[in-house]
């Protein structure tokens, strides 16, 4: 259930909080199921501007070998130059270019992601979770998002034929963010 935000009294820096935030994707495999994974390593900041909110700002790297399926031989494949080429590109990152506040709930943010050195704009809408504090005196926010992208404009493009018509993995990716950010000094 997601709750009004009073963007005033959520000014400030935020650092994402790894271990309580997931950073996701979905693709179809074989044109009949879903393979879900996550990235285990990435760190980002956000910058709440509470006077000028569109002057807000995100950050975001993850360390593409953390790259995690729950399947080894799978993990190794995406991590391969077939897909990810993490030894050549270790890091995806996203930089916002616009923080777009639609609602008392709701705002979207752009940016540029950049995956194998290619960059392209991308919007992710988000949904205000929630503020709270913890029981160590952390003032925490939540948020959570997903947008789909084409792992083929960022040079993602290695694919099978399968015998039955259509392609081993799906061109269309889905992006799941659900973050836990914690307010900083």
């Amino acid at each position: 259930m997601t709750t009004s935000i009073d963007i005033s009294r959520l000014a400030g820096t935020y650092e994402i909080d790894p271990a309580h935030t997931r950073i996701g994707f979905v693709a179809r495999h074989a044109m009949v199921t879903k393979v879900r994974g996550a990235f285990n390593e990435f760190s980002g900041t956000a910058r709440i501007d509470g006077a000028n909110p569109a002057d807000s700002t995100v950050e975001l790297t993850i360390q593409a070998a953390s790259i995690d399926t729950r399947n080894a031989d799978r993990d190794g494949h995406l991590r391969s130059n077939d897909f990810l080429q993490m030894d050549e590109y270790p890091q995806i990152v996203f930089r916002s270019t616009a923080v777009t506040w639609v609602s008392d709930t709701e705002f979207e943010v752009t940016g540029d992601l950049t995956v194998k050195d290619v960059t392209r704009p991308v919007t992710v809408p988000f949904a205000f979770e929630g503020q709270a504090t913890d029981p160590f005196g952390n003032v925490r926010v939540g948020f959570e998002g997903s947008t789909t992208i084409n792992r083929k404009d960022f040079g993602v493009t290695w694919n099978a034929a399968l015998e039955t018509g259509g392609v081993l993995v799906s061109d269309k990716v889905v992006l799941e963010f659900e973050v836990s950010a914690i307010k900083q000094g």
